[in-house]
């Protein structure tokens, strides 16, 4: 065991890697100078989310070569989200460090994201990248786009959800379950807990190797994960209050076309089928529908207090841990 290093590390540096072999090398370099030169034991949590290149083996080495290093190979491809998810269960330091492993984060952010971490005594500190360096139209216009949205519908005031690159107190991402894209949704899920977060501008720079992992498609999954974000935040421990009064207005206007329908038979003697056939199929349908959206809201508060009262099942699987230490999970 290396100087410096003890069983409970103060720091925990989580990276998720998915074919970074170009980068493995230059970002252990790097981090390892920046936290050997910061005060406080260190370990570096490496996700191997089951690269087909030399990621693998490159990671492999550093764990034999130095004891603060972890490194967990997932079984299959799950994506991003789910790789940090891996980290942040097998990290066991009070501050954890999240980040890219394609050295779009500098590694020499990390101190001054400390600094304002121990000076603000927030739970969370999120990178800004205030100047990107992306493409202006293709990235940069998107993506301010998006971050305007995801602030409103969230109700967090940062401007930039995109970045991995964060510090968090451990209790609270401890606290955080995350699926789907919804990694860039920790600060609005840990405020719900009550967490407080502080945002800090870092340098943004072009990826210097490889091609970028992110596409159409996933900007569509995140779009849907927005969507469920706000459910979430706003109803997931009151479902029946978002199905409720949609339901029950549905089922109001279906017994008002239906009393409407039957006053005018009781004074006129229309012949209802003949002449509103379509209106009274509009009744039953809004009646039904109503009664089915209320049916929903009172499954999903079952649910909901399964959830909370239920301890929750892993969403990864581990291929193989590769230390030179015992390690597990932190977060049963």
């Amino acid at each position: 065991m290396r100087e410096g290093l003890t069983e409970t590390p103060q720091y925990s540096i989580v990276v998720p890697f998915h074919d970074e072999e170009d980068s493995v090398g230059e970002l252990y370099r790097k981090l390892s100078r920046v936290m050997t030169a910061w005060s406080g034991a260190t370990e570096f949590i490496f996700v191997d989310d089951h690269s087909t290149d030399r990621t693998p083996q490159l990671l492999g080495e550093l764990a034999r070569a130095d004891p603060r290093v972890v490194v967990i190979r997932l079984k299959r491809n799950y994506g991003q989200t789910v790789a940090l998810e891996a980290g942040f269960d097998y990290a066991s330091g009070d501050v954890i460090i999240s980040m890219d492993g394609d050295l779009q984060h500098d590694p020499d952010d990390i101190p001054m994201m400390l600094s304002a971490f121990e000076r603000s005594g927030c739970d969370i500190v999120s990178g800004w990248r205030k100047n990107r360096a992306d493409n202006f139209f293709l990235r940069r216009i998107p993506s301010r786009a998006a971050n305007w949205l995801m602030s409103k519908l969230s109700g967090i005031d940062i401007h930039d959800f995109g970045t991995t690159f964060k510090v968090y107190r451990r209790e609270t991402i401890k606290q955080v379950r995350l699926y789907g894209e919804m990694h860039r949704f920790i600060p609005a899920l840990a405020s719900w807990s009550g967490a407080t977060v502080v945002e800090v501008p870092i340098r943004s720079t072009l990826r210097p190797t490889g091609r970028s992992h992110y596409g159409l498609s996933r900007t569509i999954r995140v779009l849907f994960d927005l969507l469920t974000i706000r459910f979430l935040l706003k109803y997931v421990t009151r479902p029946l209050h978002f199905f409720g009064p949609l339901g029950l207005l549905s089922m109001l206007a279906g017994l008002g076309i239906a009393v409407w329908l039957l006053a005018e038979k009781a004074l006129y003697q229309t012949h209802l089928f003949q002449q509103h056939g379509p209106l009274m199929i509009l009744g039953v349908v809004l009646f039904l529908a109503g009664l089915q959206l209320i049916s929903s809201g009172l499954v999903g508060e079952l649910v909901s207090r399964t959830y909370f009262e239920s301890q929750g099942k892993s969403i990864y699987a581990v291929e193989r841990i590769v230390t030179s230490k015992k390690v597990k999970p932190t977060r049963g």
